[in-house]
């Protein structure tokens, strides 16, 4: 059997067109026997990250392309504007006259920095995505003209003459990396995926000795998904399914090196060649996707990090890690720690750590925001785990001395922890648009893009379009649809049977027919894309070389089209800029009071222990304080009677479901008002749980046990506790904690108590670098 790979396939990544997920494909590739595939979604590459990872998980090596609308060549002052088409009754202004042509990187980066800068260059205009002729050019790229392409077009209608018009311009750009693409989807006629036309496609291939290609134009991984392809479609469309043009042929399917062969050599016969002209053509696909030469880790960076130009944060005449070292000491005068061992011991283990990484810049870099950030006049207060690292106070990233608050690096960065570390940055909500055009103007907009955030179909949106597509009434689609809780599309039946609420619905369910087994189909698959509400990618000036780039609605800020997990894996720098109300509310109480008394306040500098603030807090009358302002809170801070800061941190850890339903909150009141001796599960553990009274509240408390009882060292004890939020993960955890807690002498019946206690994550979800790097102190105050 001839091996076989498709050259043209596309994703749910192809908003309302593609039917299947990237990863599904490359398990159906594996499963039938290809070892390698492409992926060409419509108009983007948001795709291509979570499909090189599949293929790396299924063994199989990944092609990387994007098919485009591309404008014809218009003579100099012949350019006519793009023709809207009339809608059906009912339907959208959807328009999709223009040619279509896919795309494939060939050439390592230089093909993937092609890729990037077509779709950006076919997203710079307004509406729909086209690319102009003259950004139609790349010397990394093959080029798939296909029945969709205009030469293709020319041949379902029988002009083969205008065809091989429409050649010349293509060939002059592209040479011999043009091929021509035959597709057979079974269909009757002369249009796409008709016989007839992949015939002429071969023939004219010979003639106008350009290299012919066989693909099936693949929208979904396996047979039987027409019917979810007419669906998008008709969403697409605005229209119901029997309202369509044409339904889909059921034949768009990733078929295996077999099926293809077969519809080879039905179309070489056709075309008049003899049958052994069918390995050929099989052959000239094969070579051609042998010459698509893109490796995600070399050609796309995925696995190594890609920070701004070392200049750009002041390190223009050092290294960063010895700009860094600068930094780090002057805090340390200028914070009063200069006299304090402890302190320079801290600092130096962590610029050891961050120099290990090779993360130097990155500090830099978020240490450069944070300052120009508060030269602006904005409220900004850096939030998480990065509030653990001294450096980074340091730095003025964080306000909380972690030292004295007792927060670990390790939550934060260790030398076993690979991942690139995660700060979080809260500013004000009303100017967190200043914020960006700030760090676009500091680091150039082709270093800097927002992040985007696909809108995928949840079982409310996918009943609405599925019930439009097939035509119910849009006040019955819109019952059923309400009815319905906030749940993944996929579980819609399994709700129906097993959700009171439900009841009645599921009595009327075999009135709807294929109604449900569409909307599960098309769980999780991506409908729209939106800008993240806080997430900023910064890199160095390659940018635009590693990640298409599109403007957003609105303000026009760049995005890439890529989410926050997929630019972490292509090595971007990833910076959360959250806007607060909170800080919005702070900044305006403020400037009132200056308003009012002439007297400015700085919020940062007033004391975290005054006592009438307490008084006030334990009266419970704490409406319009932020955290504790709630009937919940305000019935717990009566109880609990916080007296310092660290007693608020502990109630806003308590009231969270997870400590309530594990009835956290009454062993703790009752052991701090001294109603209940305070027990701890090992006297070992007394150091850590002391504060709680014998109570597991936070993250950093199971990391000091699981170091306390295996000695594995913080470092291992925070993966581990990263570990307990993965179920799969849990069954090993515990026989390892057992038995390393064993070798250490501690007994069967404190080790079980102690694992009960860490493996009941939801019961202490909460992170003391939270509540110390947030506003909450201020906002009480």
């Amino acid at each position: 059997m001839p091996r076989f790979t498709h050259l043209h396939t596309v994703s749910g990544f192809s908003l309302r067109y593609g039917a299947s997920h990237p990863e599904r494909l490359a398990e159906r590739a594996a499963e039938r026997g290809m070892d390698a595939l492409a992926l060409t979604d419509r108009d983007t590459l948001a795709g291509a990250v979570r499909f090189a990872k599949a293929c790396a998980t299924a063994g199989v090596r990944p092609l990387f392309g994007v098919d485009l609308a591309v404008a014809g060549p218009e003579p100099a002052g012949q350019q006519t504007p793009a023709r809207r088409r009339a809608p059906v009754r009912g339907g959208a202004f959807v328009d999709e006259s223009a040619p279509r042509v896919t795309f494939l990187a060939r050439d390592g980066a230089r093909g993937w920095a092609d890729l990037c800068r077509l779709v950006t260059a076919a997203h710079t205009a307004d509406g729909t995505p086209r690319l102009a002729w003259s950004d139609n050019h790349g010397g990394g790229l093959i080029v798939l003209l296909g029945p969709d392409s205009d030469v293709g077009r020319a041949l379902a209608a029988g002009r083969p003459d205008r065809a091989a018009r429409l050649l010349v311009p293509w060939r002059e750009v592209y040479g011999d990396a043009l091929r021509l693409e035959a597709v057979w989807h079974g269909r009757t006629g002369t249009g796409p995926g008709s016989l007839r036309l992949a015939a002429r496609t071969v023939g004219f291939a010979a003639e106008q000795r350009v290299r012919p290609v066989l693909s099936n134009a693949v929208r979904y991984a396996d047979p039987g998904q027409g019917p979810v392809a007419d669906v998008l479609d008709a969403a697409r469309r605005l229209v119901p399914v029997d309202a369509a043009k044409e339904r889909d042929s059921g034949e768009a399917w990733l078929k295996d090196p077999g099926a293809m062969l077969h519809a080879a050599e039905r179309i070489v016969e056709s075309a008049g060649f003899r049958r052994e002209t069918a390995l050929r053509l099989l052959e000239q696909t094969e070579t051609t996707a042998a010459s698509c030469l893109v490796d995600p880790e070399d050609d796309l960076g995925m696995g190594t990090v890609h920070f701004p130009e070392p200049h750009l944060v002041g390190a223009a005449r050092r290294t960063a890690q010895r700009t860094l070292a600068s930094r780090a000491a002057a805090g340390m005068v200028l914070r009063g720690y200069a006299g304090r061992r402890a302190y320079w011991e801290r600092m130096h283990e962590e610029l050891d750590i961050i120099a290990h990484h090779g993360f130097a810049t990155y500090f830099l870099t978020v240490a450069q925001v944070v300052d120009d950030v508060r030269k602006m006049g904005i409220r900004v207060a850096a939030r998480g785990s990065g509030a653990g690292s001294l450096v980074n106070h340091l730095l003025g990233i964080a306000h909380a001395d972690p030292v004295e608050h007792g927060l670990l690096m390790e939550r934060f960065l260790s030398k076993r922890r690979m991942v690139l570390p995660d700060i979080d940055i809260d500013v004000e909500s009303a100017r967190r648009l200043e914020v960006y055009r700030a760090i676009i103007d500091r680091f150039g907009a082709e270093r800097v893009a927002t992040v985007s955030m696909p809108e995928t179909y949840r079982v409310r949106h996918a009943i609405r379009d599925v019930g439009a597509a097939l035509s119910l009434d849009p006040a019955e689609i819109d019952r059923i649809a309400k009815s319905f809780p906030h749940i993944r599309a996929r579980d819609a039946r399994a709700a129906l049977q097993e959700l009171p609420e439900l009841k009645e619905l599921a009595g009327e369910q075999e009135r709807y027919g294929r109604l449900w087994e569409l909307v599960e189909a098309l769980d999780a698959l991506p409908r729209g894309v939106a800008m993240h509400p806080c997430g900023v990618l910064l890199s160095d000036a390659s940018l635009p070389a590693r990640t298409p780039v599109v403007p957003t609605s609105g303000e026009g800020f760049p995005m890439s089209q890529f989410d926050k997990d997929d630019v972490e894996d292509l090595g971007l720098l990833k910076l959360d800029v959250l806007g607060v109300r909170m800080q919005s509310a702070m900044a305006h109480a403020v400037a009132e009071v200056e308003r009012a008394t002439g007297e400015r306040i700085d919020l940062d500098a007033l004391p975290d222990d005054d006592p009438a603030t307490y008084r006030l807090i334990r009266s419970a009358e704490t409406l319009g304080c932020f955290q504790i302002e709630s009937p919940g809170q305000r019935d717990l801070v009566g109880r609990l009677q916080p007296a310092t800061f660290h007693d608020l941190a502990v109630d806003i850890s308590l009231f969270r479901p997870g400590p309530v339903a594990a009835d956290m909150v009454r062993p703790f009141i009752e052991a701090r008002h001294g109603r209940a001796p305070v027990r701890y599960p090992h006297p070992d553990l007394r150091g850590p749980l002391e504060e709680t009274y014998g109570v597991v509240v936070f993250h950093e408390q199971i990391i000091h046990i699981v170091d306390i009882m295996t000695g594995c060292g913080r470092d291992e004890a925070d993966r581990v506790r990263r570990g307990l939020s993965d179920p799969e993960s849990q069954g090993r955890i515990k026989v390892w904690f057992a038995q390393s807690a064993a070798a250490r002498g501690y007994d069967a019946v404190n080790n079980c108590v102690n694992i009960k206690n860490c493996m009941n994550k939801q019961s202490w979800s909460f992170e003391r670098c939270i509540y110390m790097s947030s506003e909450i102190l201020i906002a009480i105050r």
